[in-house]
């Protein structure tokens, strides 16, 4: 606790206590707060509304607590919500509904549910309690309640399986692109890293019909590997690398090769080591960006809704006439802890490229 009281206490006067605040100071620290309530705020809003029950969704509950209306048994009618009537007097009772809701409707008490009486809407309030929707959760990861075909692990295991190899895949080209471009000198080597740069212009909207026409010809249209091969190499990947790898001293590839190192070896025990942040960095974009990708996923994968990841898993929950939005908020929050324990095992590494250079 000391060690964090000193961070969040440090000025620019003095880095290790705070003597004296001042504007700059304010400034950073109030920057850095509407940073994190930017960050924090919607995911904080997903989980709590992923824990309210269904009716409370539907109507757009926008209270932090998950309360649930009471519900009670009626004889030959079933469940009914229950509703808190206050007349003039400010005398209470529970009734239920016992027909539309229009200015005055029609309640009755589930002692006499047969003694129907009319009273004022605005005279009626739910009757709540704080209830957690477990459900939301059980439902579909268990196949409960009419959701069997959400297919939990069979899509998370197809989400895992393109994030993992994508990923390993873009770190293998994209750093030896970035090495090649950064350490090796030829004719049309910066004329090659701005070509490479300027795609970044290009929308991918743009080219989604030639890659699927690429795709189909390939035969891999309708399988995972079509998810994962066409965007292997990204030029953000390879402009990153490219950038950190001039850090590294050439003298230190120079010295392998007078050892007789092949390039080969160079590349893996002293480029590799020493891009290491600048490999967590690219991991963790590339990570973010296959786990959440949608758009291509839906493309390639639509005529096989066995290989469908989990953003794609999400679809099941909309149809034509209505949408669960429940289970999508509670499935959301799933999806987001694979993310999170990514950053967190790899943000050290990203500290460390912050305070180093290449030659460590």
């Amino acid at each position: 606790m000391s060690r964090l009281a000193t961070f969040l206490t440090r000025t620019a006067g003095n880095p290790d206590k705070a003597e004296r605040f001042g504007i700059t100071d304010f400034l950073a620290y109030g920057y850095l707060l509407f940073g994190v309530l930017i960050v924090l705020v919607p995911v904080a809003w997903t989980f709590f509304t992923s824990i309210k029950p269904e009716r409370a969704v539907d109507n757009f509950d926008t209270r932090v607590l998950p309360y649930a209306q009471i519900e009670a048994e009626i004889d030959g009618q079933g469940p009914k919500p229950l509703w808190v009537y206050t007349d003039e007097d400010g005398n209470e009772m529970l009734v239920f509904k016992a027909g539309p809701t229009r200015r005055e409707t029609d309640v009755a008490t589930p002692e006499a549910p047969d003694e129907i009486f009319t009273v004022p809407r605005t005279a009626l309030s739910p009757h709540e309690t704080i209830r957690v929707a477990v459900e939301n959760y059980l439902d579909p990861l268990l196949k409960r309640n009419g959701q069997e075909n959400f297919h939990f692990f069979t899509y998370l295991y197809n989400s895992v399986f393109v994030t993992v190899v994508a990923t390993l895949i873009t770190l293998l080209i994209n750093a030896m692109a970035g090495f090649a471009l950064s350490k090796y000198h030829f004719r049309g080597r910066l004329t090659f890293t701005i070509l490479i740069v300027a795609t970044l212009l290009i929308p991918a909207s743009i080219i989604l019909v030639s890659l699927f026409f690429v795709v189909w010809s390939f035969g891999i249209f309708g399988s995972l590997w079509g998810v994962i091969i066409p965007a292997a190499a990204t030029p953000t990947g390879v402009f990153l690398l490219r950038q950190y790898m001039l850090t590294i001293p050439d003298e230190l590839l120079e010295a392998a090769r007078m050892d007789a190192a092949s390039e080969w070896r160079i590349f893996w025990r002293i480029i590799i080591p020493l891009s290491l942040p600048a490999l967590s960095v690219l991991a963790i974009l590339s990570v973010i960006w296959r786990w959440n990708d949608f758009l291509w996923p839906l493309i390639v994968l639509i005529s096989d809704p066995k290989a469908h990841t989990l953003q794609l898993g999400l679809t099941q929950f909309a149809g034509e006439f209505n949408t669960d939005f429940h289970y999508i908020l509670a499935m959301t929050v799933v999806t987001l802890l694979p993310i999170t324990l990514v950053f967190v095992w790899l943000q050290r590494f990203i500290t460390t490229g912050i305070a180093t250079t290449g030659l460590k």
